[in-house]
């Protein structure tokens, strides 16, 4: 019976060290947020700013019909470019995909890309991509100065940009959407200036 006691009692001890310690590591998981604050897409300075109009371009989709970028009619696109050579970009197809979905409402999601078009024929059958707009234009690139991939450009309803940068993960895409919300350049920007002192 004094063994059964005793075998509680260190058992009642190593629940309540593990609760502590468990505590403990909350705690420092909540300091390590805040010293590392989410990243968001790597913002370039080159290309049109963030808050200026697109030039607008007429393309012809290779997954049929015609796009117009930047023409501001009144639904926002986001220019996503992406190589069939990019494993990065492969990655975040199914996050278009979702995007796609999600966003349907108000958000038109555009495929750029330039080289040979039989080689992105080729991706697009191989990754199903027949329904996203799917355009090849250097110009393009050339114009939002595109220089690694994957970069997105996010344009409003009006054709002004509010928004672009690499992205690599979800996270930093979204990012793209949440700068638009809060009238900012870039997550990185907002977050300097609201650490910033006053």
């Amino acid at each position: 019976m004094d063994g059964l006691v005793v075998a509680v009692v260190l058992l009642w001890f190593l629940v309540i060290a593990l609760a502590v310690a468990v505590f403990a590591l909350m705690r420092q998981i909540g300091v390590l947020f805040e010293r590392v604050a989410p990243m968001g897409a790597l913002i370039t300075d080159s290309g049109p700013k963030v808050g200026e109009t697109s030039r607008v371009f007429d393309l012809n989709s290779l997954t049929g019909g015609a796009v117009s970028l930047g023409a501001g009619k009144g639904r926002s696109q986001l220019v996503f470019f992406l190589s069939p050579t990019c494993p990065v970009c492969k990655k975040l197809l199914p996050v278009l995909r979702s995007t796609k979905a999600a966003e349907s409402k108000w958000l038109d999601v555009v495929l750029a890309s330039d080289g040979e078009a039989a080689q992105h024929q080729r991706f697009i059958a191989e990754k199903q991509l027949q329904d996203f707009p799917y355009v090849l234009s250097t110009d393009l690139g050339m114009t939002f100065k595109v220089s690694r991939l994957p970069y997105a450009v996010l344009l409003d309803g009006q054709g002004v940009v509010r928004a672009k940068g690499l992205v690599n993960n979800r996270e930093q895409l979204d990012s793209l959407f949440n700068a638009q919300d809060l009238g900012v350049a870039s997550i990185q920007k907002y977050l300097s200036e609201a650490h910033s002192p006053a």
